[in-house]
C-alpha cells in the first residue's frame, strides 16, 4: 500500500471555525445586553402585598390600568368604550383564556371596577390581579 505524501497535497481540507465562533460570541453578547431592553411595558406603581409571587408564563395576557385611567392591552392603548369588543376578539383566538390586570395603586377604585366589568362583558371569567411581590415591596 502506498501512502500519499502529505506535502504533495495542494488544498486544505479542514474548515477554520474560529472566525465563526468569534462572530457567534459577539452576537450572543449583543443579544444578552439588548434582550432586557426590548421588554416593553407600561410603568405603573403596583400595590404592595405580602402574598408570594406567581410563576409567569409566556402566554400571559396583561391588561394595564394607569393612574391617568388609561387602559393598555399589553402595550397598546385601548379606550374603555372598545375594551369588551377588543377583548372578546382577542380571547377567541387564544388557547389560554386568562387575563391579568395590572392596575396602578393610584388608579381610582371605581375605574378599575368598571374595567373589570368590561372584561366580564367580553366573556372572560378567569381574571387575576398583579401586585408587587413581597421581596420587591420592602425596597
Amino acid at each position: 500500500m502506498i501512502v500519499p505524501n502529505r506535502k504533495s497535497r495542494s488544498g486544505m481540507a479542514e474548515i477554520n471555525v474560529t472566525p465563526f465562533v468569534d462572530v457567534m460570541l459577539v452576537l450572543l453578547i449583543i443579544f444578552m445586553v439588548t434582550a432586557p431592553l426590548m421588554q416593553e411595558g407600561i410603568n405603573v406603581d403596583l400595590p404592595k402585598v405580602s402574598a408570594k409571587s406567581m410563576e409567569n408564563t409566556e402566554e400571559t395576557f396583561i391588561l394595564t390600568i394607569s393612574k391617568k385611567e388609561e387602559i393598555y392591552i399589553n402595550s397598546t392603548k385601548i379606550p374603555i368604550d372598545n375594551l369588551a369588543e377588543k377583548l372578546s376578539a382577542i380571547i377567541k383566538t387564544r388557547k389560554n383564556k386568562e387575563v391579568y390586570v395590572k392596575a396602578d395603586s393610584g388608579a381610582q377604585y371605581g375605574f378599575v371596577m368598571k374595567v373589570l366589568g368590561e372584561v366580564r362583558l367580553a366573556g372572560i371569567v378567569d381574571v387575576g390581579l398583579i401586585t408587587l411581590p413581597p421581596e420587591k415591596a420592602r425596597k
